[in-house]
């Protein structure tokens, strides 16, 4: 996956790929979709939601710039994977999960792994996490339909956010850097994400139309 799919893909972070290396992505899918846990696509986790697929975390993951000492903030924890993968990367991940079936598993495997680092908590994560502010990076790994004032408000001066904007199908992905002069933005990649719903995102009622 690492050698045939993401640097060839044209990721180049040595880090974000040894991470990417370390971590047994099959071990975050269902045992009948485990021979296809290295491919490079998203698949189902349950729920309604998915896993991305390699490329997307190693592209939002090299966007965030970790060097190793930053505390990361990661919305939409599902199978826990790309937390698993931050833990590598950080000093400190937390990572917010609405539905608590999916939490209480992602829990057990970043236990199972080690990733003492990881603090998993059940929450909406459209406000993110005022209480464990301010975030070095955030990484959001659901659509919004635009992005909740929450994030810009609990990054640190030159943090990150990494989050996919746009309608419930098709998104762009951004990345938005805080500064003393205010912010700053830069799109890297059309993307499709499933919906990130809660009070500064999608209402879970709704249709959804593109």
């Amino acid at each position: 996956m690492v050698e045939h799919q993401l640097r060839a893909q044209g990721i180049k972070d040595e880090r974000v790929l040894a991470a990417m290396e370390s971590v047994p992505r099959h071990l975050f899918v269902s045992p009948d979709l485990q021979a296809a846990a290295y491919d490079d696509r998203a698949l189902p986790i349950g729920e309604g939601q998915t896993i991305s697929q390699p490329y997307m975390v190693a592209l939002m993951t090299g966007l965030l710039e970790l060097k190793g000492d930053e505390k990361v903030l990661e919305v939409g924890t599902g199978s826990g994977y790309q937390a698993a993968v931050l833990s590598r990367l950080a000093a400190e991940v937390f990572t917010v999960e609405r539905i608590d079936a999916l939490a209480s598993k992602a829990r057990r495997m970043l236990k199972y792994l080690e990733c003492s680092n990881v603090s998993v908590i059940v929450s909406d994560g459209t406000t993110g996490l005022p209480a464990h502010a301010p975030f070095d990076a955030i990484i959001v790994a659901a659509a919004a339909p635009h992005i909740p004032q929450a994030y810009i408000d609990q990054l640190k001066i030159n943090g990150r956010l990494v989050i996919p904007v746009g309608s419930r199908f098709s998104q762009v992905l951004y990345k938005i850097k805080k500064t003393s002069d205010g912010i700053t933005s830069s799109i890297s990649t059309p993307c499709a994400f499933v919906p990130l719903i809660g009070k500064e995102g999608w209402d879970e009622r709704e249709s959804y139309e593109a």
